[in-house]
């Protein structure tokens, strides 16, 4: 039985096809990093919001500057998700390590995950658990940290994370939802609360929230009474 070879035609187009599968992998790859410094003075969508977005669902967002949220916010995130987030390089090695050790499944590394990194998942990744994923986002993360300071980082992040049910993104959409006032109007008690569904928004409510999350609440809202020194790398409480 013979081989038959393939035309040369055929191997030609195939070639080009692998050439060009490797450019656009290679494109996407790169995009990420180009996209960053800019993001220093243009307001970003999350790949959520893009997600729904392109499958006609609603989604609603009023990107809002930090300085005119309420300062109790970005305390309590911080107190909450990331104490370390102003010492930090965009990835927190330490808590890396007390999550590895500490988790049952190597893969559930919420623990060690950083603002920072939870940034860049929103803005350029996917959601779930995936080792692929945590290898993009290391990277991506420290050149997050070098490029963007830590003030504007916390601003994306406030404005981009999923606060509410059908496509609720950002504290102002946040805070609309669950207490019916502005981001800027929010009590320490309400941050607090807000802070304690970041998990799982969807599910968590800070409108009618479960005992678990008022329980949740009341330790991050204690956090961040002390938690002030934790917060310094984001400036001025308040823009003029």
């Amino acid at each position: 039985m013979t081989e038959t070879a393939l035309p040369g035609r055929t191997r030609f187009s195939l070639s080009r096809l692998i050439r060009w599968v490797v450019i656009l992998a290679l494109a996407l790859l790169i995009l990420p990093y180009v996209l960053v410094p800019l993001y220093a003075f243009i307001n970003p969508v999350s790949t959520p919001m893009l997600g729904r977005m392109l499958t006609l669902q609603p989604v609603e967002r009023t990107f809002v500057p930090i300085g005119t949220i309420s300062p109790a916010l970005p305390v309590t995130v911080i107190g909450a998700e990331d104490g370390r987030f102003c010492s930090h390089s965009g990835v927190d090695w330490a808590g890396l390590r007390q999550a590895l050790s500490e988790a049952e499944d190597p893969e559930d590394l919420r623990g060690g995950s950083t603002i920072t990194m939870q940034t860049v998942k929103n803005l350029f990744l996917w959601p779930g658990r995936s080792y692929v994923r945590k290898a993009l986002e290391f990277p991506l993360s420290l050149w997050t940290d070098l490029v963007l300071s830590k003030r504007r980082i916390m601003e994306i992040y406030l404005n981009i994370a999923e606060w509410g049910p059908d496509g609720r993104f950002g504290a102002e959409a946040g805070a609309r939802y669950a207490f019916n006032k502005p981001a800027r109007s929010l009590t320490g008690r309400e941050a607090a609360l807000m802070a304690a569904i970041l998990p799982n928004p969807v599910v968590r409510s800070a409108r009618q929230p479960s005992p678990g999350v008022r329980r949740l609440a009341a330790i991050y809202q204690r956090r961040a009474a002390g938690a002030g020194p934790l917060a310094d790398c984001l400036g001025r409480s308040r823009d003029p």
